[in-house]
């Protein structure tokens, strides 16, 4: 039986872009950043999840993906067709000035929902994640 999940795949635009938006902005580490057959395989992960690691996928030909599939799925993930995820945090408000500080562009701005405090945000390639603060962090 699956035990976990250990790999997520995040499409990017630019590879060097996107890591830099992971790193710097949300102060995620590098896991793995190897070439392989003119290949880069580049993942990241939060640093308190070592289990758990995004892999940051530029859009590209190959057998699984067509070059008309590659520019259909370009301008859909450019125009924030594709959600990606929800991470959460102990204090939405407080994260989501720090990473406003930090150019992260922000959707929505932290808001009460029946689960918790919401608040959504872009990737500099147009992928949109849920940032949360989970009822049991709230005082």
């Amino acid at each position: 039986m699956i035990t976990a999940l250990s790999h997520a795949t995040i499409y990017c635009l630019d590879q060097d872009e996107a890591l830099a938006f992971y790193t710097d902005k949300l102060g995620f580490e590098v896991r793995t950043d190897i070439s392989m057959e003119g290949f880069r395989w580049l993942t990241v992960g939060a640093k308190d999840q070592p289990d758990l690691q995004l892999v940051l996928m530029p859009l590209m030909q190959s057998p699984m993906m067509s070059a008309e599939t590659v520019e259909a799925m370009k301008g859909l993930l450019q125009k924030g067709a594709f959600g990606t995820g929800v991470m959460t945090t102990e204090d939405c408000q407080a994260t989501y000035e720090v990473l406003s500080a930090k150019g992260v562009e922000f959707m929505q701005p932290p808001q009460e929902r029946p689960y918790g405090i919401e608040a959504l945000f872009r990737d500099n390639s147009g992928n949109w994640f849920s940032l949360t603060q989970p009822r049991e962090f709230q005082g």
